[in-house]
């Protein structure tokens, strides 16, 4: 039998206490407490609880002042937040949101809301610990595996085959942790490889590109594309899984998965006996970093333009762009193939490298075809 989630409810008014009992009392555990205190004493007692619905105009301690308690502690900070209030300024808002809250409902609360806001924030709070615990697994997987690698490699550096075969494990060990930290999904990473193989095998023949791009630099591009968010690693969970916009000071910290990403592969590279212009990752270190440029040079980490960004950070600038548009996001709605081709057009000469885009036109019918194989499953409804 599932177990049933428990929430938690602070106000010191009796009968909503009571409304709010009434409500979720058949689908979860309730706990009330009719102050902050009671309730930060019940959670230091050790009370177990999944969600935390949380009054704010309250004697003694109010609900901001336990949420900033709550937020601060490593045993609480990760118990979703939504204030109960009658407050409606922007700044109330704000703060609380500032502290760390998820949601915020306005009194008089109506049951079928709160009912759906509980039900919505405690299938992203569970979605979130799986995820975490993924990564840790992962982790320790990536760990074991680059060190099994890196004793391979020192013990048969002599083979080539054998190099070959550690230098495709690394590879490997890098998506794993890529995918398992990445925001979006597993497929996005299979997709944009497969997308920047398409637009790499269009453009062979092409005569600014055709001193650069050949079988083997191609199938190095194939199997590197998947690293290109990888830095994504060294960026904070609490920006990383964010479902709301960013601020200001959370973008640039965001931003710095480029560099991470890049210092990491290097650094593994350089493990393998130093970085040079055959190198298996040299690629993915150049995607790890510039697929963010812009053909204008509006974009970052470097803010460079034109022939200046690798031609591997920008086939997989259109690769990533194209799949963000046609994928869904909590920002959001998928758009259409032919409206996402349309956009990207669009931006020819500005975001993208002319001839790229050229070539996509040309072959978007084969990344429609390439989104249906590796399309994202449906989430299904989750229910406490």
């Amino acid at each position: 039998m599932k177990q049933r989630a428990q929430v938690l409810i602070v106000d010191d008014q009796a009968d909503n206490l009571l409304i709010l009992e009434d409500v979720l009392s058949e689908h979860y555990d309730v706990h009330p407490a009719t102050n902050g205190k009671e309730a930060l004493s019940f959670l230091d007692k050790g009370g177990r609880v999944d969600l935390i619905l949380l009054d704010v105009m309250m004697p003694e301690l109010d609900g901001f002042e336990v949420c900033r308690r709550l937020k601060s502690s490593e045993t609480t900070r990760s118990i979703p937040v939504m204030f109960l209030t009658s407050l409606d300024r922007p700044e109330d808002e704000e703060l609380g949101f500032a502290l760390g809250a998820e949601d915020f409902i306005h009194k008089p609360v109506s049951p079928p809301v709160v009912l759906a806001r509980v039900r919505t924030h405690l299938a992203l709070s569970r979605a979130t610990r799986a995820l975490q615990r993924r990564n840790a697994d992962l982790e320790l997987l990536v760990a074991e595996r680059t060190a099994e690698i890196r004793e391979q490699a020192a013990r048969l550096v002599s083979s080539k085959q054998e190099v070959i075969a550690a230098q495709a494990a690394t590879i490997t060990a890098f998506c794993a942790l890529a995918e398992a930290r990445d925001n979006e999904t597993g497929n996005h990473i299979r997709r944009t490889q497969h997308y920047v193989r398409l637009l790499a095998e269009a453009l062979r023949e092409h005569p600014r590109f055709s001193d650069q791009l050949n079988e083997e630099v191609i199938q190095l591009l194939f199997k590197s594309a998947p690293l290109h968010d990888v830095g994504k690693v060294a960026t904070p969970d609490a920006i990383l899984l964010k479902q709301g916009k960013l601020t200001p000071e959370e973008w640039a910290i965001m931003q710095r998965h480029c560099e991470s990403g890049r210092d990491a592969i290097l650094q593994a590279e350089r493990a393998f006996g130093g970085v040079s212009d055959e190198s298996f990752l040299l690629y993915a270190a150049e995607i790890a970093y510039g697929h963010h440029e812009r053909w204008d040079g509006r974009g970052y980490p470097q803010g460079i333009a034109g022939d200046a960004i690798p031609l591997s950070a920008r086939l997989m600038a259109v690769a990533d762009v194209y799949d963000a548009l046609i994928s869904r996001r909590v920002y959001k709605p998928p758009f259409p193939h032919e409206q996402a081709i349309a956009m990207i057009i669009a931006e020819r000469g500005r975001h993208f490298d002319p001839d790229i885009v050229d070539a996509l036109q040309q072959i978007a019918g084969d990344f429609a075809g390439i989104a249906s194989s590796f399309r994202d499953e449906p989430e299904a409804d989750a229910d406490a």
